[in-house]
C-alpha cells in the first residue's frame, strides 16, 4: 500500500513537495485553503517570478543571513542548477538577467505556475481547494491525519508548507505557525524581511519617486557599526526607502538607532569628486546653485542636498566657498537617513522567523518532535536576500520533504 501524504499549502514549496512525494510513489493529497494555487507565486518578482539565482549552493548560503547552515543538506540535494533543469524540462524556458536572477523567458509568473500544475496532474496528486486545515492529528507521537473544514484525511505523513505572514491577501496568514505550535513546536518571532524601510525627517519624502542606480549603501547601528553594505538600486518613497538594496538591508535591521548611509558617487574618491564639482561650478558660474548641479544630481535631490549643507538654492555658483564645496563632497559621499522601523510584515516579500530549525532534521525536514511531520518553505525560520534565493530555499526544502516520502511502510 502506498504511503499516504498530506501536503498543507498550495504555494511553491507545497506544490513542489507534492510533486516530489508523488514521484516517490506516495499517494499525495494537496490541501489549499484558497480557490486556486500559487496566488503569492503569481505576484513575486513584480509578476515575473524570480525563480532562482544562477549560482552554486555555497553562493546561495552566503546570501542567507540566518540559519544558513541548516540548509546545507537541502541545497546540496537540490541546487539552483536542479531548479533550472526542472522548469526547463517541464515547459518553462528560463533566462538569466543582471545579478544572476533567473526568470521565465515569458516574463510571466503564470509560466512557472503552469509548469508546477502540469506536474501535479502528471504525477497523480489529488488536489483539494478551499480546504482549510483546522488541526493535524497524531497518535502515539506520530502523525495520523489532518482535520479540515471538509472532514478528516488519514495520512502517514504531513508536509506543512503554509508560508509565513507576508502578503496575507494571498493566504499567508500564519496558519502553519498555529498548527506547528499545537504539536509542540516553538516559533521564532516573526517580522518582515525584504521589506521597505521608514526613515525620519522629510528628505526621502521630498524625493518621492526618485530611483537611484549604481549607488553604495551601508546600514549602521546606533554606535556606527557596519551591519550591512550593498551596491545597486534604491527608491525614495512617501515613507522612506525601497528598492533591492533597502529590502536586503531590512534583513539586518536590529534594534533602534540604525541609519542608512549612501555614497551617491561611489566611483569617485573625494578628491576626484571635488574636481568634478569645480568643473561644474566653472561651467555654470553665473547660475543659481539649484541649476548648477543638474549634471551631477537628479533635480529632485538638489534642494535636499543644498539644504543639508546650509547653502541657499538661489545662490550663484561662483559664490560657493571652499568650505561649502567640501561639505557638498562629504554629503554626496555620506548621505545619511535615520531608519525608524521596517514597514509592516504584510508588505514584506518574505517572513523572518518561523518554526525553529533546531526542532527539524536538516537532512529530511522531518520534525524532531513528531514523527511523520515535515516542513518546507517560508514556514521555517530561514530567509535570504533578494535575488531568487528565497524561492530556492522553498524548492530545496520541499525536495527533501518530498524525497523522504518513499514508501517504507
Amino acid at each position: 500500500m502506498s504511503r499516504r501524504v498530506l501536503v498543507i499549502g498550495g504555494g511553491p514549496a507545497g506544490m513542489f513537495a507534492a510533486v516530489t512525494a508523488a514521484r516517490q510513489g506516495a499517494q499525495v493529497t494537496l490541501l489549499e485553503k484558497n480557490d486556486r494555487l500559487g496566488r503569492k507565486l503569481l505576484i513575486t518578482g513584480k509578476g515575473r517570478c524570480n525563480v532562482t539565482n544562477d549560482c552554486d549552493a555555497p553562493e546561495v548560503l552566503k546570501n542567507i543571513p540566518r540559519n544558513g547552515k541548516f540548509l546545507y543538506s537541502a541545497l546540496s540535494a537540490f541546487s539552483p542548477a536542479d531548479t533550472k533543469a526542472f522548469f526547463e524540462q517541464n515547459g518553462c524556458p528560463l533566462k538569466t538577467e543582471r545579478g544572476r536572477r533567473v526568470f521565465p523567458a515569458s516574463d510571466r509568473s503564470q509560466s512557472v505556475l503552469d509548469a508546477l500544475q502540469r506536474q501535479l496532474r502528471a504525477s497523480g496528486v489529488s488536489l483539494r481547494q478551499q480546504a482549510r486545515v483546522t488541526g493535524i492529528l497524531t497518535r502515539d507521537g506520530a502523525v495520523c491525519g489532518g482535520q479540515t473544514s471538509d472532514g478528516t484525511f488519514e495520512a502517514d505523513s504531513v508536509i506543512l508548507a503554509t508560508g509565513g505572514l507576508s502578503y496575507p491577501a494571498t493566504g499567508s496568514t500564519g496558519d502553519g505557525y498555529r498548527l506547528a505550535r499545537e504539536l509542540g513546536h516553538s516559533i521564532a518571532p516573526c517580522e518582515g524581511s525584504l521589506v521597505p524601510l521608514e526613515t525620519a525627517g522629510g528628505d526621502a519624502q521630498q524625493m518621492q519617486g526618485l530611483s537611484l542606480r549604481n549607488v553604495s549603501l551601508k546600514l549602521l547601528n546606533a554606535k556606527g557599526k557596519l551591519l550591512y553594505q550593498d551596491f545597486g538600486e534604491l527608491l525614495f518613497t512617501h515613507f522612506g526607502i525601497s528598492g533591492p538594496m533597502a529590502l536586503s538591508a531590512s534583513a539586518h535591521l536590529k534594534g533602534e538607532g540604525c541609519a542608512v548611509c549612501l555614497d551617491l558617487k561611489p566611483a569617485l574618491e573625494e578628491s576626484r569628486l571635488d574636481g568634478r564639482i569645480l568643473r561644474d561650478l566653472a561651467a555654470y558660474q553665473n547660475r543659481a546653485m539649484e541649476n548648477a548641479l543638474t549634471d551631477l544630481l537628479p533635480r529632485s535631490m538638489i534642494p535636499v542636498i543644498l539644504r543639508r549643507i546650509g547653502v541657499d538654492a538661489a545662490m550663484q555658483a561662483n559664490s560657493l566657498t571652499r568650505e561649502q564645496r567640501r561639505a557638498l563632497v562629504r554629503e554626496l559621499k555620506s548621505f545619511t537617513l535615520p531608519v525608524t522601523r521596517k514597514r509592516p510584515v504584510e508588505e514584506a516579500i518574505i517572513t523572518s522567523g518561523g518554526v525553529r530549525v533546531c526542532e527539524v532534521q536538516p537532512a529530511t525536514m522531518e520534525s524532531r518532535l513528531v514523527r511523520g511531520l515535515y516542513f518546507a518553505g517560508e514556514i521555517l525560520d530561514c530567509d535570504a536576500y533578494t535575488g531568487g534565493y528565497n524561492l530556492q530555499i522553498a524548492w530545496s526544502t520541499a525536495y527533501l520533504a518530498g524525497m523522504a516520502q518513499k514508501n517504507n511502510r
